[in-house]
């Protein structure tokens, strides 16, 4: 391996897509690969699913395809500039990042825009922000941090268990004055199963788990429209042109597909009987056209990346980068389940929520930071194996210098024995 490979700026983007002659990769290209299949699914699903919609909508069919194009595009570049950010600055700002979190989750409630009920979208002329999406990715940010800081005392005693249950809480009040219970259930998983790996005592997490469990019971329980969720989810046929209409068209879907699907473009849930069929309920379009087979290449596709961050963030604790661990952890737990929430709640298998199928569904915010996520993984790999590099080029450098060294003496050794 070359001298000049081992001193290779980390910081430096061009050399993320160079292979050495020694065919060693600086990234784990199957990210990048993973994610680019889901980008073209989704592409594909968003513009099946979208058409009927946006030509009543907007007299256009190509509405929604043009403005996913245009998200994905804008990822991509967001991306490209993420790239770049080492891991030590995600480390060093994420306290500051929380207070990013904080503060764009308040202005939302002051400026943001109603849809629905639900206040959750800061619109900035033709760009929307839905506040939830960037303050998940900076909550976890900030818990790694925390977690690199006060390992110890979580292991220990309930109080540093606790001090990020308070954080959460906070962002938790602001999230369920939009209301927005479905990113509140992500962030409350996330948590507690980044707290367990992170070593907190099992009867501390039962414990307040089942206290958290409670409170989003209530939740449900005391909030009419909630509740109409919950009952419509436990019997959807009961009400079927009511509470229950929404999953009934969803399991319809699902029905019609089969195994092999009914075809790309043949489905009739689409032609606006499914509300919402091109975001929260894409994946019922996808059951409807691709059937088993479709729906199973997704889950294939969304559980690689999953196993592929998890493993990840336990290869950065085994080497003692535990911040880095612990948001592949974080990022990891997030995306598994937040995919199994929205393909559970169009196959009917929990409540509906609301969440997207993560680069997959369409939405410029969602799309924007599940991106992010990726790159996060990708730049954690990157400096993991760069790390490796470089201690294996020192140490064949020193093997070099010992081996010159032992050389010379045995030339002296020689010639001295010549001489005799």
């Amino acid at each position: 391996m070359s001298a000049s490979f081992a001193n290779l700026s980390q910081w430096s983007l061009p050399g993320w897509l160079r292979i050495e002659s020694s065919n060693v990769s600086t990234f784990d290209r199957s990210y990048v690969l993973l994610a680019l299949c889901m980008y073209t699914i989704g592409l594909i699903m968003v513009a099946s699913s979208s058409m009927p919609v946006a030509e009543r909508l907007f007299d256009n069919p190509f509405h929604f395809i043009i403005r996913h194009m245009v998200y994905i595009v804008l990822s991509l570049g967001i991306a490209a500039v993420a790239l770049q950010i080492p891991m030590s600055i995600w480390h060093q700002y994420s306290g500051k990042l929380l207070l990013l979190a904080i503060l764009l989750l308040v202005v939302v409630l002051i400026i943001g825009r109603n849809v629905n009920g639900s206040t959750r979208w800061i619109a900035i002329g033709p760009i929307t922000i839905q506040a939830a999406e960037p303050a998940k990715l900076f909550f976890f940010c900030y818990l790694a941090a925390y977690l690199v800081r006060r390992r110890d005392e979580v292991m220990e005693n309930i109080k540093g268990f606790a001090k990020p249950l308070i954080v959460f809480g906070a962002l938790g009040g602001l999230l369920l004055m939009q209301p927005d219970l479905g990113t509140i259930i992500v962030m409350f998983v996330t948590t507690f199963g980044l707290l367990f790996l992170a070593g907190a005592k099992l009867w501390q997490f039962i414990a307040i788990a089942g206290v958290g469990i409670s409170l989003l019971s209530m939740l449900a329980y005391f909030s009419p429209y909630r509740w109409a969720r919950v009952t419509g989810f436990l019997d959807p046929w009961k009400d079927p042109f009511g509470s229950g209409y929404q999953l009934t068209q969803s399991l319809m879907a699902y029905g019609r597909g089969e195994t092999f699907g009914q075809g790309l473009g043949n489905s009739v849930q689409k032609l606006e009987y499914l509300p919402e069929a091109h975001t929260d309920f894409v994946m019922a379009v996808l059951a409807e056209e691709f059937g088993f087979i479709g729906i199973s290449v997704i889950l294939i596709l969304s559980m690689t990346l999953v196993f592929k961050a998890l493993l990840l963030g336990r290869k950065a604790v085994t080497q003692e980068k535990y911040f880095e661990g612990f948001f592949a952890y974080a990022i990891g737990i997030w995306f598994c389940f937040q995919a199994a929430v929205n393909i559970g709640a169009s196959a009917g298998i929990v409540p509906t929520k609301g969440l997207t199928m993560p680069l997959i569904s369409y939405g410029g915010s969602s799309m924007i930071i599940m991106t992010i996520a990726v790159v996060i993984l990708i730049r954690i790999d990157h400096e993991i194996r760069l790390q490796s590099i470089q201690a294996t080029s020192r140490s064949t450098g020193a093997n070099k210098n010992a081996k010159k060294k032992r050389t010379k003496v045995n030339k002296a050794e020689l010639i001295e024995g010549a001489n005799d």
